[in-house]
């Protein structure tokens, strides 16, 4: 399988406890198609939210193709999510029973077809987000000593 990761979002991982990931296709028109080639969005302020048993992925910035003319999509528009009935009551159920959100974590092409992988996700506290940065660092730091030591 061919996978080409468009975008990534790094500001999910910051503020949210990832708990399960779900992969979605994606209702695009033809322009939207063409700038996500380029590699012109952003999930940074994206969400999805499941309305009338369908789900949507709200606020995802997808810039408008330049050789597009006046049949040009809107940069943010809501795009219609495409998943089985089933998982679609499964990610309602567990979204409004347990307070969790569904984020964008990656939007890539899978053999030729844009996808989504959407996360299960719960906000963190200021002090989560604290200890998150203080591991990574002392990570980072450790990493460094061992290389300075090796070498």
């Amino acid at each position: 399988m061919a996978i080409k990761t468009i975008c990534l979002n790094r500001k999910a991982h910051y503020n949210y406890y990832i708990d399960d990931s779900i992969e979605a296709g994606l209702v695009l028109t033809g322009t939207e198609v063409k700038s996500l080639r380029q590699g012109k969005v952003s999930l940074s302020d994206a969400y999805a939210r499941a309305q009338n048993g369908e789900v949507w992925l709200m606020n995802a910035h997808i810039a408008q193709y330049e050789g597009g003319n006046r049949y040009n999509h809107q940069p943010t528009r809501d795009r219609k999510l495409l998943l089985h009935r089933e998982q679609i009551a499964n990610l309602i159920g567990k979204a409004t029973k347990k307070g969790f959100t569904l984020v964008p974590l990656k939007l890539y092409f899978k053999n030729g077809t844009a996808k989504v992988e959407l996360g299960l996700a719960k906000g963190k506290k200021l002090y989560d987000k604290r200890a998150t940065l203080a591991r990574r660092h002392a990570q980072r730091e450790m990493e460094q000593a061992l290389r300075h030591k090796a070498s």
